[in-house]
Order: structure tokens, then sequence, then C-alpha cells
């Protein structure tokens, strides 16, 4: 399966994350937040509620109440410079959420990190390299990460990492 702007955006986006000092799973899941919010904006969004966080995906698993209400309480705004994502805590540890939707470290691996088979390592080690290059000015900004870092690499890079995969 070929590496597409989806998944360059959700790996530049985690790097971006991970550079600014969030912890490698967290921005994972900031990562694949902000690439769903810009799926999401291209496509138009739909509907009109309020952000609420409704934790199906947590009530599914065995967590005690106790633990599942901390979550809940946890539940609010994640700025990164001039961008905000919703967020829960689990385990100390920022997981971002669109609704009821947990945006989580597996969940990249899925949608994102396979898309790379063994070559993932090799694409995260460039993506990181990539933004480290950039003032700290440009990541803290939405628009000039997208302007600047995303924009005008995306198809280089989907390209790129995709005859990378390849050739696996």
């Amino acid at each position: 399966m070929a590496v597409g702007r989806f998944q360059v955006m959700a790996v530049l986006q985690a790097a971006r994350a991970h550079v600014l000092g969030l912890p490698v799973d967290s921005a994972k899941s900031f990562g694949l937040n902000r690439a769903i919010f810009y799926a999401a904006a291209k496509r138009g969004f739909k509907g009109g509620r309020p952000p609420q966080f409704r934790p199906k995906a947590l009530e599914e698993q065995k967590i005690s109440d106790k633990e599942l209400k901390k979550i809940k309480d946890s539940y609010g705004v994640h700025r990164l410079g001039d961008e905000i994502a919703y967020k829960v805590e689990i385990k100390g540890k920022p997981i971002f959420t669109i609704g009821d939707e947990l945006q989580t470290p597996e969940r990249f691996e899925k949608q994102v990190a396979s898309r790379f088979g063994k070559q993932y390592q090799k694409a995260w080690k460039q993506a990181v390299k990539i933004v480290r290059g950039f003032d700290k000015g440009v990541l803290l900004s939405q628009r000039y990460f997208y302007e600047t870092v995303y924009k005008p690499r995306r198809d280089e890079l989907a390209t790129e990492w995709s005859e990378m995969v390849e050739e696996e």
C-alpha cells in the first residue's frame, strides 16, 4: 500500500509534537489527530455539535470505574503553540480525541505506521530531522507549520516513502 498525504501529515505532525516536547506515544496521538482534523477540514466539517467526550472506546476496556472517572475528568484542551486539540490524560500522558474517538498510539500504528512496514523508523527519523531544521516559531504556528513544513514536502515525501516501502 502506498504512503499518502494523510500518512505524511500524521508523521510530520507527530514529529512536530515530539520535537516540541510531547512523549512519543502522545506525539503519535497528536499526529493522527491532526491528520484526521485536516482531512475533515478538506471535506468540510459536518454537524454542529460542540466537542464532548463520550469514551465508548474506554468503556469497552477493562478499566476501573475510578480510573474511568479520572480519565473523563481530565478531558480538556491541549495547546501546542497556537493550535488546540482536545485530549484526555491516560497514565499521565495526553491522548488526543475527536468526539468520542481516541487517537491512540495503537491507532497510529494501524492507520499510519503500518503503511511503512519495516521502513517506519527510517521515515520517523527523517521526519524528526526535517522538523528540527525549522525555527521553533514555525513549529508553534499551525499556519506556518502547514505552509512551510508540510505543504512543500507532502507529495515529495509521499513518493519517497512509498518507493522506500516498495523496495522492502
